[in-house]
């Protein structure tokens, strides 16, 4: 058939409602053909079914953040079907509930049941994981076999490695790998690459986030607003520093140093954590001098966690207890469930600072966020801040905004300013100063 004749119905078709489209293919003599033209041109090929444009989400873990990019999905994307997965019932009631109102599924589905997600997987384009850290290597390799794009919040380094090294798997079936898509990694990491096409030599960047109550209770000052156990993880494995293109390991909990932000907030602490920075040291060993992360905190909460960490409670070995074998990691991150606050108003905190040269000249750029708490739909600034970056990063998959097939950390592949633009439609302000030093 003529290409020419093709394009002719690509254009007619390119604004026809769907469905008379697949009528259109329907009752043509040369079906199959066009539908592999089309294909080239901007339709979607899965599992031997064709259809224009139109595509299917799944996210794994309905708690926090997996409702929240539900939510995100369901307001701002195109996805013919949102599907979100949860084996807990009373996580998928709690889901149901909040997500009410809008066309998301929730569906029953056990993550360890590898078999159960693979089947899930092939009925959708894109595959989110909400879920803890330690199964998104596994799943990452699942939706290379099914030939589905996927999406994680990242969150432990080795793990992120090793999804890296899928790189030639991923691109051979034609998929898409993003992990480290949430805050920090993720929001960070794209700044991050925004300074990198701003500047062209790089001195430092320095990578301050915090997740905190907006009201603050004694003793710690915090508020639990995502996995305990993720938090021990961020203070007790080693922080990364990018130092004249060598990574440096250090320990976390360590360089304490003071941050200012406007009131109510003052004069806050930060400190080395790990993850936050993931691969920018590696991505950027060329290009940025220094580097480093750090958590913000209020005033004292560093030295009384790290007495805590100190007296071993993060270790994992098993203690014998009263008959009974015991994990004091388990334990901490139980109590601080019990007695830390889970729920009320939290804030999430972030400032980068670089300094560099533009045509010769030194300029420095810095980026500030402060988002609250939705009041109106019950919506932390932590799942704002976490989880609408992972559903801008399923949207621009959807749209076609990312079309590179592989593993590709956010800043890698992501586009800055459509990135921020995203973000101000969801009421996340980032601003940006551009200074001569």
């Amino acid at each position: 058939m003529d290409s020419l004749f093709v394009s002719h119905i690509f254009s007619v078709i390119s604004d026809t409602p769907f469905a008379l489209v697949n009528k259109v293919f329907e009752y043509n003599a040369y079906e199959i053909f066009v539908k592999q033209e089309f294909l080239m041109m901007g339709g979607i090929l899965k599992n031997n079914s064709w259809r224009p444009f139109i595509m299917k989400i799944l996210v794994l873990g309905a708690g926090m953040m997996g409702r929240a990019i539900a939510y995100d999905l369901n307001k701002f994307s195109n996805y013919e079907e949102i599907l979100i997965g949860d084996q807990d019932a009373q996580t998928r009631s709690s889901s149901k509930s909040f997500l009410q109102g809008t066309h998301v599924k929730v569906i029953p589905l056990n993550a360890e049941k590898t078999s159960e997600v693979k089947d899930q997987f092939k009925k959708v384009d894109v595959a989110v994981s909400a879920l803890p850290y330690r199964f998104n290597y596994e799943l990452a390799k699942l939706a290379i076999s099914t030939r589905t794009h996927f999406i994680d919040l990242g969150g432990n380094n080795t793990i992120v490695e090793n999804e890296r090294r899928l790189f030639s798997k991923a691109e051979e079936n034609e998929v898409t790998i993003i992990p480290d898509s949430g805050l920090a990694p993720g929001l960070v990491s794209i700044i991050t690459r925004d300074i990198v096409d701003n500047l062209d030599t790089i001195d430092f960047v320095k990578l301050r986030v915090g997740g905190l109550p907006r009201y603050p209770k004694p003793p710690l000052n915090y508020q639990i607003v995502f996995s305990p156990y993720g938090l021990i993880n961020e203070y007790i494995e080693d922080a990364l520093i990018l130092d004249q293109g060598k990574i440096i390991e250090k320990k976390s909990m360590t360089e304490i140093e003071e941050l200012k932000f406007p009131k109510p907030f003052g004069t806050m602490e930060t400190f080395l954590t790990s993850g936050g920075c993931s691969t920018l040291p590696n991505t950027y060993k060329d290009t940025i001098r220094y580097l480093d992360y750090k958590t913000i905190r209020y005033p004292g909460h560093c030295e009384k966690i790290k007495a805590i960490l100190d007296m071993g409670f993060a270790e994992e070995t098993k203690m014998m207890i009263r008959d009974q074998l015991v994990s004091p990691r388990d334990v901490f991150a139980s109590l601080l469930v019990k007695n830390v606050p889970t729920t009320g108003e939290d804030v999430v905190l972030l400032k980068v600072l670089s300094q560099g040269t533009k045509q010769g000249k030194q300029r420095s750029r810095e980026y500030v966020m402060i988002d609250y708490y939705d009041t109106e739909h019950d919506i932390t600034a932590m799942m704002r801040t976490t989880a609408y970056p992972v559903a801008i990063t399923a949207q621009m998959i959807e749209e076609g905004t990312i079309q590179q097939h592989g593993v590709f950390c956010p800043e890698e592949i992501i586009p800055p300013t459509l990135f921020f633009s995203a973000l101000k439609k969801r009421g996340i302000t980032l601003t940006i100063k551009d200074r001569s030093v």
